[in-house]
């Protein structure tokens, strides 16, 4: 049994994460690029928990305790470590089956030179709904929507940023999206009350979006037509597209409104994404487990593969073939990798009584629910400046914030959301962040940030909205009324 939590100094709390910002810094900026993810974040996550523990050693803290408190963290995101690993299935088998390909499909008839804006919105959102991704969305059909705006006359920046509002939308709001998973495992709730409680900023966000994008679309002057043929060619040549298809992820949502367990939602998804891969798509079936012919073995293998590794699905269209990509289970690895050394951090941080100490630090000077909601929000965003990378600024907030929201006695889906309304969104918005210079660089690499930034509204609007649901106390869940519900 661990000992009480011990009083240290702020300044002495404060000295780990300045350590692990500044080397976070440095792989991002100095060394790794986007690439830090690969490994040395996570490491690093680990080199702030050992000076946390020298901070510990040099406070009498004994190292069983801080054992203790890492083994407890790593224990309360078990369950999201697992659905992680069942949403990295899914996408693989909703791949092989048509549904994300179908997705698409039907999304990309939306297109009209007078509602293009708000229809890239949806566009994007549609398909970085269905893969979990927005990085994935804007390098493939992102690409393709700012090449289309070009040519009917429209400015780059002002489609960049359609295209990156409706992205970030879906990286918000996917079960399948990683961030979606993070913010709600740091937090302490489950990913479908998260995604719930989400739609109370993230839709009156989104319609704000839209309606901006449909004013900017009769304002502008437009010529030329939206020629997608030959991308809905190239997915009709490959799949088998039927709104059959929508039958499995329609059985996932009603499961979800039903109240099932996440688990067996996402299971259930992805066995039906498997049956129906063989239903509807046997010829990509075999190709992926490299049979000729369809038979129980080859049908096994093949299914088996699109939810546990690395699965791709060619077309005739190149930018096609970066999207139809799913990392299977092993994809899921790095984040996973990511959450249990953020735990230990984490875990250590507590023990040694530094994340109460910043807790008591932001108490003081936050008065009451909307300064600690306005707290939180500045946080992610100056992590997303100075860390320069959106997973840690859900991870080290959520850490720090998840005492104080449950002394101020709100219901851990508050921190869990607002930490993607500000964390998630905003990192697009900073030219050093990974984020920005990703989709700075892949869209057509001549769309800057500076240039997508007046016009990414979903991203600029994420943050305010959550902050005037604080300010007017609407929809903020007590841990009084989370206990009634259950």
């Amino acid at each position: 049994m661990a000992n009480k939590t011990p009083k240290i100094t702020l300044l002495e709390a404060l000295i780990p994460i300045i350590f692990l910002v500044l080397l976070l810094w440095f792989n991002v900026q100095e060394v790794y690029g986007d690439g830090a993810l690969e490994g040395a974040n996570q490491f690093a996550l680990l080199l702030g928990a050992a000076a946390a523990a020298i901070i510990g050693f040099k406070n009498k803290v004994l190292f069983e305790d801080m054992m203790h408190k890492v083994a407890k963290n790593i224990k309360s995101t078990t369950t999201a470590l697992l659905i992680l690993l069942f949403v990295g299935g899914l996408a693989g088998t909703w791949l092989i089956s048509g549904i994300i390909p179908a997705m698409i499909y039907y999304g990309m008839q939306l297109l009209n030179p007078t509602f293009f804006l708000a229809a890239s919105v949806i566009i994007a959102s549609i398909i970085s709904v269905a893969t979990g991704s927005s990085w994935t969305t804007s390098a493939t059909v992102g690409i393709a929507l700012v090449g289309i705006g070009k040519a009917i006359g429209l400015p780059e920046g002002m489609v960049a940023g359609a295209v990156i509002s409706g992205a970030y939308f879906g990286d918000k709001m996917s079960p399948l999206s990683d961030t979606t998973n993070l913010a709600p495992a740091m937090a302490g709730t489950d990913l479908f009350t998260h995604i719930k409680y989400m739609t109370l900023t993230t839709t009156p966000s989104l319609i704000i979006t839209l309606i901006l994008f449909l004013i900017l679309g009769f304002t502008q002057t437009t010529s030329g037509q939206t020629d997608t043929s030959t991308m809905l060619n190239a997915i009709l040549d490959t799949f088998t597209i039927t709104p059959w298809l929508f039958l499995v992820p329609v059985a996932v949502i009603l499961m979800i409104v039903k109240k099932t367990e996440p688990l067996i939602a996402l299971l259930v998804g992805t066995l039906l994404g498997g049956v129906f891969a063989l239903i509807f798509q046997p010829a990509i079936v075999m190709k992926i487990a490299g049979a000729e012919t369809l038979n129980f073995v080859s049908a096994y293998k093949g299914v088996m593969n699109a939810i546990t590794v690395d699965t791709a699905v060619e077309t005739s269209n190149a930018t096609l073939n970066d999207l139809f990509t799913a990392g299977g289970m092993k994809g899921m690895l790095g984040t996973i990798w990511l959450i249990m050394c953020a735990m230990v951090f984490g875990g250590i941080m507590e023990a040694i009584g530094a994340l109460k100490a910043i807790s008591s630090a932001l108490l003081s000077v936050a008065k009451g629910v909307f300064g600690l909601f306005a707290s939180t929000v500045t946080a992610c965003i100056g992590f997303n400046l100075t860390a320069s990378d959106q997973y840690l600024a859900i991870v080290i907030p959520g850490k720090m914030f998840a005492k104080a929201y449950e002394e101020k006695g709100l219901a851990p889906e508050n921190l869990s959301r607002t930490l993607e309304d500000s964390g998630t969104v905003t990192s697009v918005l900073v030219p050093w962040n990974t984020c920005g210079a990703y989709q700075s660089k892949v869209l057509m690499g001549e769309v800057g940030v500076t240039s997508y930034i007046p016009y990414a509204f979903f991203n600029i609007i994420s943050p305010i909205m959550t902050l005037i649901f604080a300010a007017f106390r609407i929809k903020i869940k007590m841990l009084k009324e989370k206990s009634n519900d259950n």
